[in-house]
């Protein structure tokens, strides 16, 4: 295959920042990066980021438009690690979880686990009804892994950059993707061992 590729789903819910940051993690770390990027993603981006389409040109070594079922993407022996889609909505984890494949996101993410490749949808959603903890469920038995980027405070972040940063950084993770902006966990601090009871 050379070059790792991934596939980097951004959709319209909220935290843009995430698949930003995504694509340049996975730019440091050497990975092919294919992004597809919904309609709603596009108001998002810019009511969020100020970002328009034409600020992601560069960002990705290809970027697929979000109509074109007949793109690369769109087929199992275009050979990836796998798909990231940051954020993920409702909707888009819906359409995966049903198979109805009506964008070039969900036949990627659809593509992905038919597969058998990994597939991590960070959910932008909260708080959850019993209609999202069961489609989570069923994409969880289907192969995929949710992973709402929840902030890591352990490792002290400065600054919202640093939280995103790092919740990117351990979705990459999950592809065995070390982009080396995750703040390891290594045990409680020595000055705390000696008063836990």
């Amino acid at each position: 295959m050379g070059a790792r590729r991934l596939v980097i789903g951004i959709s319209g819910a909220s935290g843009a920042a995430y698949g930003i940051a995504a694509l340049a993690l996975a730019r440091q770390a050497g990975v092919e990066t294919h992004l597809v990027v919904s309609r709603s993603a596009l108001l998002t981006l810019n009511q969020e980021l100020g970002l328009r389409g034409a600020d992601l040109e560069g960002r990705a070594d290809v970027i697929h438009p979000v109509a074109d079922i007949g793109a690369s993407i769109a087929s199992g022996s275009f050979r990836t690690v796998g798909m990231l889609v940051a954020p993920c909505s409702v909707r888009t984890m819906s359409e995966i979880a049903t198979g109805v494949t009506s964008t070039l996101m969900s036949r990627a993410a659809d593509v992905v686990l038919k597969e058998r490749r990994r597939l991590v949808l960070m959910l932008r959603e909260t708080p959850l009804h019993l209609g999202h903890l069961e489609t989570m469920t069923r994409l969880t038995q289907m192969g995929a892994i949710i992973m709402p980027p929840v902030p890591a405070f352990y490792a002290r972040p400065r600054d919202l950059d640093e939280v995103v940063a790092h919740s990117t950084a351990r979705a990459l993770d999950l592809f065995d993707i070390d982009t080396g902006a995750v703040r390891r966990w290594s045990g409680l601090k020595d000055a705390l061992a000696g008063e836990m009871p």
